[in-house]
């Protein structure tokens, strides 16, 4: 029998998925090319193409990313700086966990986007309100990440550290750091995916750039065509975040 100690280590194949996407679009053309279904219900590949383009060439395509892009980069690096400040307290420190578990298991569970007009209030109408709904829904899930990986740390790397008498602000950075980050780049991916809901919802509800009012409006004037271009480009966000979160695990966690 061949030995399997090496573990379970599935590889992707790397035409597998651009096959079945393929596929998968192909098809899409295919019925409304032969009228299947009623363009304005669902626009097929190409015609989702010709809006994404003529929203590219007019400019506007760029005016609504860059607009949603600069919330997402300011509530998201805010949201995950203090969580991994607020996940590490209370991971290492026993009154930390006593009063931010606390916390945290009332709070998380409130829909980030029905303070939206709380924030309005304390804020002012602009783009902090935005930011800060983002940096909730994030700081949140960041924090349960990182305390969670923290806890995950083997309990006997740290005491074999203190058996030696190393100190305590090594022994976080040379151990609970690497033996947490999984847990926390595994948290990067649903902090993204959340930090691009907020947005579009928090768009939806007060703004005038963004990619969720260019949805939003494309919707109310029944233009599906560029309401489907939209939701591509939010698609190809997701994608590329994905895409550079594998990159630092495969830069970082390369000891695993």
């Amino acid at each position: 029998m061949r030995f399997r100690g090496g573990g379970f280590t599935p590889a992707a194949s790397r035409w597998a998925g651009v096959l079945a996407l393929a596929a998968a679009l192909g098809f899409w053309q295919l019925i409304g090319s032969l009228g299947l279904v009623n363009p304005l219900f669902l626009p097929t590949p190409l015609g989702i193409s010709r809006a994404l383009y003529r929203l590219a060439e007019s400019g506007a395509l760029w005016q609504h990313v860059s607009a949603s892009l600069l919330r997402i980069l300011s509530g998201w690096a805010l949201g995950t700086a203090s969580g991994i400040v607020a996940g590490f307290a209370i991971g290492l420190w026993r009154i930390a966990r006593s009063i931010g578990i606390t916390f945290v298991s009332a709070l998380f569970p409130i829909p980030k986007i029905a303070v939206l007009p709380l924030l309005i209030l304390w804020l002012g109408i602009g783009e902090q309100p935005k930011i800060a709904t983002i940096a909730l829904g994030v700081f949140f899930s960041t924090t349960i990440s990182v305390y969670s990986g923290v806890d995950a740390v083997p309990r006997n790397l740290i005491r074999m550290a203190q058996s030696f008498d190393v100190p305590f602000p090594l022994i976080v950075r040379r151990v609970i750091w690497p033996g947490a980050l999984p847990s926390i780049l595994a948290g990067f991916r649903i902090t993204a995916s959340v930090a691009l809901m907020l947005v579009v919802s928090a768009e939806m509800i007060g703004a005038e750039t963004g990619i969720g009012t260019f949805v939003l409006q494309a919707g109310n004037l029944m233009q599906t065509d560029q309401l489907m271009a939209g939701i591509l480009v939010l698609s190809l966000f997701g994608l590329a975040v994905g895409r550079l979160i594998s990159m630092l695990e495969a830069r970082l966690l390369h000891w695993r």
